[in-house]
């Protein structure tokens, strides 16, 4: 063989390692891959466009990395809000539980709600779950009306059958606020969030579920606001005091007796 022959021959022989190499590498499973989702919350979306997931993973189930399984899991849900605060509270309970986010468009009125959140939580056993649904569903037709205090005890039930053991938080709605001004709620979409908190308070004292107030939270930091035409999304101050209150809930019900 000569030696432009031998030479062509390992330039191809190079070139196809170099290949079977990258179709390896590319068959390999990634540390960053998505976390499989529970069949019922894929392809949700939200139609309103003012209202989109504010995390890379947009509506998901965020899972934790558990590298302590005898510590208590923790499921939080909630929507975009949930996406900014749940980080930080994972961080605060490091060591301490293992904090997975629901992060949901859905509303009191979403078809399907009870087999998503049988689902959902299905992924535990879950200790503590913290638990809010209410930015997506102040629009007019999304909840039937009349129906909030009765959709909302048929929540309550759904996560009480799916997690017997669990101890369960009710999160308040955060304000709406109101274009254009730095310091102010908005005048017309505002006071539904208001009734649907006050509506699902008295559930939850029925219940007997502690409820975190993050719509009082705010109140005094709406300046915080992520921008003048942002009406419901914040910027890192407020989401730190957020997280830090839910933190203290979570804590509290760890701390309890076992059910």
């Amino acid at each position: 063989m000569s030696p432009s022959t031998t030479h062509h021959s390992l330039s191809v022989l190079a070139i196809a390692a170099l290949m079977s190499v990258g179709t390896t590498m590319a068959a390999a499973p990634s540390s960053a891959a998505v976390v499989a989702q529970p069949k019922s919350i894929q392809n949700v979306k939200e139609t309103d466009q003012r209202m989109p997931a504010k995390n890379k993973g947009g509506w998901q189930l965020a899972k934790a990395t558990i590298t302590d399984a005898s510590l208590p899991r923790v499921l939080l849900i909630g929507d975009s809000i949930l996406s900014a605060y749940r980080p930080r509270v994972a961080k605060a309970l490091k060591g301490k539980a293992n904090v997975d986010g629901w992060i949901t468009p859905i509303h009191h009125g979403s078809p399907n709600i009870l087999a998503q959140f049988k689902e959902v939580i299905a992924e535990g056993p879950y200790t503590v779950i913290h638990f809010n649904l209410g930015l997506h569903g102040y629009q007019k037709g999304r909840i039937p009306a009349g129906q909030y205090i009765p959709l909302t005890k048929q929540l309550v039930e759904q996560i009480r059958a799916s997690a017997p053991k669990a101890k369960i938080i009710w999160a308040s709605t955060t304000p709406i606020l109101q274009k254009g001004v730095v310091d102010a709620v908005d005048p017309e979409l505002n006071p539904v969030i208001i009734d649907h908190n006050a509506l699902a308070a008295q559930v939850m004292a029925e219940y007997q579920i502690p409820v975190n107030d993050l719509y009082t939270l705010m109140l005094p930091h709406l300046h915080w606001r992520a921008g003048k035409t942002d009406q419901f999304h914040w910027q890192a101050p407020a989401y730190d005091v957020m997280a830090k209150a839910v933190v203290e809930c979570v804590e509290k019900a760890l701390q309890q007796p076992a059910k």
